[in-house]
């Protein structure tokens, strides 16, 4: 017994040293070898930065456009009066690396198109603090253009790029965990957000009822009016200020008050006040994810997490299914075509088509790596220009069935076509076609 006891002893001392040595190797992984991306450093991105720094990540970089506002302070924690008007980006970093110690935030004070696609590219995790549908569509576009599939349609694990998006509307919000090309992508689930509320403009011209239709009324007619030629910029502070006085004096006019800027602000930019509670939790739920792609000790969320505390609190995990024919993370977009179709009028017919127009312009064309029409450089238009003459199915060597690689300067990523002939010519000179 005594033996016994003693042998079990050495085990829980083995395991338990074992487990230390465990924590210190993902401790010190956590500080030197991940590098995180926070994108947004508003409500729920000062929390995102506080919680990754005291999960222990080492190296953090966050990228936000805004300056800090007086309206900022009452749920953007990492901002005091003295901050007003500086970059969120470049206070938020400044303050966290202050409170904790070392950690390193590198700030990006300017637009996420402002980056080149290779910037998204050097992090292992990528996560979302943003108030606007345009903004997490580009960034899911861009890591969706990372993925790269096999001939077998399944994903190339290592181009997989982890997204974690939250977002907060009052004492509602959200978290999600995006692995594109194995689970739901953005764009499989914008049927998730309600449209946006929209006013009849007979209403915000003739008889406005509310503070709102004096905001509208200024935002989208009397700017046209007044300001032609000035493209209006929501994240200007003199053409928000030009709105808001306008819409003061629409409202003194038909006797309509509860005008304020920051109501301004919300209408025009479609912002739900912010609840700084429902920050702390959404971003918390994100940063436990994050934690567990960093060091797989635990199954991650599956895949998008609700949260409501409007009465108690409430929370669930719902799982989404991934659309097949997603454009942005889809194995290939299925495209019918007729097989006596050339590459110009197949080029043509995806100008055309709904799913794409928005997306498109001038767009180049590529097969298992071979370029068989590029818009540029010049020398390359020229050798290719000729393919765009020839059959289709002769430059897919004779496939009834294959993936088109397109390419625009619209698209932040390389969108995947699979192209199906609706039957077989009945000959094709192979001779006659090519590529670079």
């Amino acid at each position: 017994m005594e033996n016994g006891f003693d042998s079990e002893h050495h085990h829980q001392l083995v395991c338990k040293r074992i487990g230390m040595l465990v924590t210190i190797k993902l401790l010190e992984s956590l500080q030197n070898d991940f590098r995180v991306l926070v994108i947004g450093a508003g409500g729920l991105g000062c929390e995102l930065l506080k919680d990754l720094a005291l999960s222990g990540f080492g190296l953090i970089h966050v990228i936000d456009m805004d300056t800090i506002d007086v309206s900022n302070l009452n749920r953007q924690f990492l901002f005091r009066i003295q901050d007003v008007g500086k970059p969120k980006a470049e206070v938020a970093a400044a303050r966290v690396m202050q409170r904790v110690k070392g950690v390193t935030v590198v700030p990006h004070f300017c637009r996420i198109e402002e980056k080149d696609v290779s910037f998204y590219q050097d992090f292992q995790i990528i996560v979302l603090g943003l108030d606007s549908i345009e903004a997490r569509s580009y960034i899911n576009s861009v890591v969706c253009g990372f993925l790269v599939y096999e001939e077998d349609g399944s994903p190339d694990m290592t181009t997989i790029k982890p997204l974690v998006d939250g977002g907060t509307e009052g004492f509602r919000g959200h978290a999600r965990v995006i692995y594109p090309g194995l689970t739901p992508c953005f764009h499989c689930s914008l049927w998730l957000f309600p449209p946006q509320v929209t006013f009849p403009l007979c209403t915000l011209a003739e008889t406005p009822r509310s503070p709102a239709h004096c905001i509208e009324y200024a935002h989208l007619i009397q700017w046209g009016q007044e300001r032609q030629g000035e493209t209006f910029d929501a994240d200007n502070p003199e053409h928000m200020k030009w709105i808001y006085d306008q819409a003061l004096k629409r409202g003194a006019q038909f006797n309509i008050s509860g005008i304020t800027y920051s109501l301004t602000q919300g209408v025009v930019k479609n912002i739900v006040p912010a609840i700084a509670s429902t920050n702390a939790i959404v971003a918390a739920t994100c940063a436990l994810e994050i934690l567990k792609i960093a060091t797989m000790f635990s199954t991650g969320m599956d895949v998008y997490m609700q949260y409501t505390g409007t009465e108690g609190i409430y929370m669930r995990t719902v799982p989404h299914d991934k659309d097949p024919n997603c454009t942005m993370c889809s194995a290939g977009v299925p495209v019918d075509v007729d097989n006596t179709i050339t590459l110009q009028k197949f080029i043509d017919q995806l100008l055309k088509d709904s799913r794409f127009k928005l997306k498109l312009s001038k767009p180049s064309v590529s097969y298992h790596g071979t370029n068989l029409y590029m818009q540029a450089p010049p020398v390359l238009e020229e050798m290719t220009r000729p393919n765009l003459q020839l059959p289709l199915l002769g430059l897919m060597d004779g496939n009834t069935s294959g993936v088109l690689n397109i390419n625009d300067r619209r698209l932040t990523g390389v969108l995947r076509v699979r192209v199906t002939f609706k039957e077989g010519p009945d000959s094709v000179d192979m001779d006659t076609v090519g590529g670079v």
